[in-house]
């Protein structure tokens, strides 16, 4: 399926707590970069391997919008893909006008069913220090939050959250969706969460669908079925979760 992932994927299936994966639902995680050539992704393909959700990269900073965001979000409802939008974050650009572009060109492609909550991708620290970059942090997530009226997911990795956001427990409120790619049977949780919710294990994953390597992932149930969580009302859900 993957290079290194048999060592997750058998470790994990020990495991069926809240805060560890549900070793059957798992994705990838998608930009331009998978699109070389101008290539399309067969998502129906992706759907029929077992991938059940995957996360798409919308925008970045102020200004960029990924050519392949709406092709990709429109193609992902038809095949049946949960869809989860994320934005890189410019943290040397204000925040409030990042959180409303995101905001507004996740808008226009999207709406229940299948929706994921939108993803803050915080990775970079924009020269701040760690007391201003939490404080950004805060801003961005509330105006999103007052926009889009579900609760974000914050994507990091350790190393970055321990030092660049003083490993600050303050967003524990927030899904966390952690990167780790050491082959270990559970990522590092930080900054306080008592659970992950998202697992990006491996950035050299190959799956049917994707041409090339690709992000992979999996999802630990704990924000409840992926089918509630993505706002898939035809799931039998009265309501939707992960927008409290």
């Amino acid at each position: 399926m993957t290079s290194g992932t048999p060592l997750a994927f058998a470790a994990l299936l020990a495991f069926t707590g809240a805060g560890t994966a549900a070793a059957n639902i798992n994705g990838p995680d998608v930009s331009s970069w998978q699109h070389d050539g101008g290539r399309l992704i067969d998502w129906f393909a992706v759907r029929a391997s077992g991938h059940e959700f995957a996360m798409v990269k919308a925008t970045e900073g102020l200004d960029y919008v990924n050519p392949f965001f709406v092709p990709d979000t429109l193609a992902m409802r038809v095949a049946g893909v949960a869809r989860g939008n994320y934005h890189y974050a410019r943290p040397n650009l204000p925040p409030e006008p990042q959180a409303a572009f995101f905001a507004a060109t996740i808008a226009a492609v999207n709406g229940p069913p299948g929706d994921l909550p939108p993803v803050l991708d915080l990775e970079h620290s924009g020269g701040l220090p760690p007391g201003a970059l939490i404080d950004w942090t805060h801003r961005f997530l509330n105006t999103l939050e007052s926009l889009v009226h579900r609760r974000p997911i914050i994507y990091t990795y350790p190393n970055f959250w321990k030092t660049a956001m003083a490993n600050t427990n303050q967003f524990t409120r927030y899904p966390l969706w952690i990167a780790d790619y050491r082959g270990n049977p559970q990522p590092e949780v930080i900054g306080g969460w008592p659970t992950w919710t998202f697992w990006q294990y491996t950035d050299n994953g190959f799956i049917p669908g994707i041409h090339g390597n690709t992000d992979l992932n999996f999802y630990s149930g704990a924000m409840g079925p992926i089918e509630l969580f993505s706002n898939n009302l035809s799931a039998g859900s009265s309501g939707s979760a992960g927008s409290s």
